[in-house]
């Protein structure tokens, strides 16, 4: 097997499936552009979906101990079910995606733009545990401009779904790309993963840097510029 040109060796050091689990999860094999979902994917609805996750995450707990005729924990199932489905994972359903209207750019604004800091979470596909950070976008005008807040909502959007955050980095380029029509697209995510701060190797103080860029970005004076926005 394969990564990145270098043989990952998976059975000289009798791993055990939990550990083999884990180290083809951190070496990212098989991750694609599009986030894997089933042909299938929406064939149910949200209703039937949070019936089914509510009665699955009961077993979990059960499963663990937990006492679900104490009020607190009776009506957990249900609660992230419902958080799943509608919130933290909505944004693998299509028919969530923002409805992004574009506006002729009539004052002539031919430099870049730069909306920074843009708040992110977004949950780890390996473990399912948070991952946040700060997204910060910049795209030149080909005749088109975007309203401030859609930067947000498609950030928001493509989080909203398990993900890696090096595919959740190009998501959004493409799809800034597509809708401006122009390559001229920048994509910096920084984000703290709690699947290396809450276990593991339990670092509090390490932080993950992703960028993207296309179009006149790739141009070592136009990506200074950005870069230097971000400072």
């Amino acid at each position: 097997m394969k990564q990145n040109g270098t043989a990952l060796n998976t059975t000289d050091n009798n791993l055990s499936l939990t550990e083999l689990e884990d180290l083809l999860g951190e070496q990212h094999i098989g991750t694609s552009y599009d986030t894997p979902l089933r042909a299938d994917a929406f064939e149910l609805g949200d209703q039937d979906k949070i019936k089914i996750i509510a009665r699955h995450f009961k077993e979990i707990m059960e499963t663990l101990g937990l006492d679900l005729t104490d009020d607190s924990l009776s009506g957990t199932p249900g609660r992230v079910a419902k958080m799943f489905v509608k919130e933290v994972f909505s944004g693998l359903n299509p028919a969530n995606k923002p409805q992004i209207t574009l506006f002729d750019n009539k004052y002539q604004y031919n430099q870049m733009l730069v909306e920074k800091n843009i708040t992110l979470y977004s949950n780890c596909e390996h473990h399912f545990v948070p991952i946040i950070g700060k997204a910060h976008i910049a795209y030149i005008s080909s005749g088109k401009v975007i309203g401030l807040s859609k930067l947000n909502r498609i950030v928001q959007y493509y989080a909203q779904r398990p993900q890696v955050q090096e595919r959740l980095t190009i998501q959004i380029a493409n799809e800034l790309k597509t809708i401006l029509e122009t390559d001229d697209v920048a994509v910096v995510i920084d984000a703290v993963h709690l699947c290396v701060s809450s276990r593991g190797i339990k670092d509090i103080n390490s932080s993950t840097v992703t960028a993207e860029y296309s179009g006149a970005f790739l141009e070592k004076a136009t990506k200074d510029e950005f870069l230097q926005y971000l400072r």
